[in-house]
């Protein structure tokens, strides 16, 4: 064989090209379309949608709550709706509904009215860290009381309270903490 002759030797030696197969295609699912459904579900309930995430593998997770916790049930028939509204044979998916969990941030402002009276820690988009009792939700922000004990050299202490309020703005996550005694 000659090289670009054109002629083609079996066992001959050519180019080596590169032709990815796809094995599986299948369209990423868009999370909007997910986040219809559920809030086609919820509407006239008191579930509310705190996030929806869809990855490039199509793992979509559902995190929906109520002021007053979410129960099993209701994640098991949110996530029955879904699937009812989804074909796999169109589109292949692993589907996850839970209620966001402690420690996470919030993301919705009902996370804020439900944790009213539970201790917060805030940080700031400027990287000062705050904890609280959240006290207030306005539309505009929130409001916690920290509450600190001061050795007084006659006493053993003297509890002071400060309140802040917050601009949702300002703020680049607030979450629960849990305080073990």
């Amino acid at each position: 064989m000659h090289p670009g002759s054109g002629d083609y030797e079996p066992g001959g030696r050519s180019p080596l090209f590169y032709y990815p197969v796809l094995l599986s295609v299948s369209a990423m699912i868009d999370s909007t379309k997910i986040e219809n459904l559920v809030n086609e579900f919820i509407s006239g309930t008191d579930i509310f949608l705190v996030e929806v995430k869809v990855s490039r593998e199509n793992k979509i997770t559902v995190y929906a709550d109520t002021l007053k916790g979410i129960k099993l049930e209701q994640c098991a028939d949110l996530s029955r709706y879904i699937e009812q509204n989804l074909s796999r044979d169109i589109e292949d998916y692993e589907l996850e509904v839970s209620s966001p969990g402690i420690g996470k941030p919030f993301k919705v402002k009902e996370q804020y009215i439900k944790n009213i009276g539970n201790v917060v820690e805030v940080l700031r988009k400027s990287g000062e860290k705050f904890r609280g009792v959240l006290k207030d939700v306005k539309d505009s922000g929130f409001g916690i009381s920290q509450t600190s004990v001061k050795k007084v050299k006659s006493a053993a202490g003297v509890t002071e309270s400060n309140d802040l309020y917050f601009n949702f703005d300002d703020i680049k996550s607030v979450k629960e903490i849990l305080i073990f005694k």
